[in-house]
């Protein structure tokens, strides 16, 4: 007889949110209604807009949404309702609070070009519109955990980082790829602080090409947000959400280990790889539990946020490293 043994994030398929479900706005915000109520009424519309393009801008990526759905990505729980998924952010470039979707609608992506540098074999510059083309779009459900200890579960729509390293041909020297997120104090008047803009993160050559991470341009069904951080993004879902850079408009492949935006900003707090761990604690706060947007709950963290059967081979000759935060 044969036995499925399923992955540690894995759910049976009968227990999945039914894609008519999901995609029928009436129903999802029917559901939202219902789990919303710990984070406020305010924040369910009747009716939800794209906010990338709430203001009568056309997106030239429109027609690329709602992407074919990749099976073999399922979650836990259920997804986390637009209406508070998108309205429930960090986005430091336009303030600390959580409520900056609107401060982000600023944000101007279009024209938006990213630089490919460093150690490849021809640098290139490439408009993101162009970017889409080249690469192969798709939905894939993946949570999302913040090192603040919230999380959400979100239908993000993209590409493969390593779909993208395949076509920018990086040398063999190089050992990191460095991501670099816009830098505009007009378009975004946080950036006018003290802290070391432009964001910066950071991931080594083996995490960027795991079949997890992906380059996200889409959610929901339609072109990324802007409180997402549009037109592109980064997710990498075993680890905690500040790794997952925003708007970025340059990609470098390096030798070094890049300094990134939380290391230079707090060391002592913040280091390099940031994989979710519940057993090592930030210096302020436990990462044991999490809470689960629009629920009002609490659940137990899991090691690398339960993606560990990707990833965990990635970590076990680091001994000695500071691996989590």
């Amino acid at each position: 007889m044969h036995f499925i043994r399923r992955k540690g994030w894995e759910i049976p398929e009968r227990e999945a949110t039914p894609e008519a479900l999901f995609l029928n706005r009436r129903s999802l915000l029917t559901t939202s209604a219902r789990i919303g109520a710990s984070i406020g009424a305010g924040v369910l519309a009747a009716n939800i807009p794209n906010l990338a393009f709430a203001a009568g801008e056309v997106d030239p990526s429109a027609s690329l949404y709602p992407a074919k759905r990749n099976e073999s990505y399922v979650v836990d729980r259920e997804l986390t309702p637009e209406a508070i998924a998108s309205r429930y952010n960090n986005f430091y470039e336009y303030g600390l609070s959580k409520s900056i979707w609107s401060a982000a609608e600023a944000l101007k992506t279009r024209p938006w070009t990213i630089s490919v540098e460093g150690l490849v074999e021809k640098p290139k510059q490439i408009d993101i519109d162009a970017l889409l083309k080249l690469m192969p779009i798709e939905e894939r459900l993946y949570r999302h955990r913040c090192v603040e200890t919230w999380s959400m579960t979100v239908p993000w729509s993209g590409f493969p980082l390593k779909a993208l390293i395949d076509w920018a041909r990086p040398l063999g020297s190089a050992k990191y790829v460095r991501f670099e997120t816009f830098y505009d104090t007009k378009l975004a008047p946080s950036q006018r602080g003290f802290w070391p803009w432009p964001y910066v993160e950071g991931l080594t050559m083996a995490e960027a090409t795991n079949d997890l991470t992906l380059m996200v341009t889409g959610a929901y069904g339609k072109p990324l947000a802007k409180s997402f951080g549009a037109p592109i993004r980064l997710h990498t879902p075993w680890k905690y959400g500040f790794k997952s850079i925003k708007s970025i408009v340059k990609i470098a492949f390096v030798e070094e280990r890049p300094k990134t935006f939380w290391e230079t900003s707090g060391p002592g707090e913040y280091g390099f790889w940031a994989n979710v761990n519940p057993k090592v604690p930030h210096p302020r706060w436990s990462q044991a539990t999490e809470e689960v947007l629009g629920t009002g709950t609490r659940r137990d963290t899991l090691l690398f946020n339960g993606y560990g059967d990707f990833v965990a081979d990635l970590y076990k000759d680091l001994a000695g490293e500071k691996l989590y935060i």
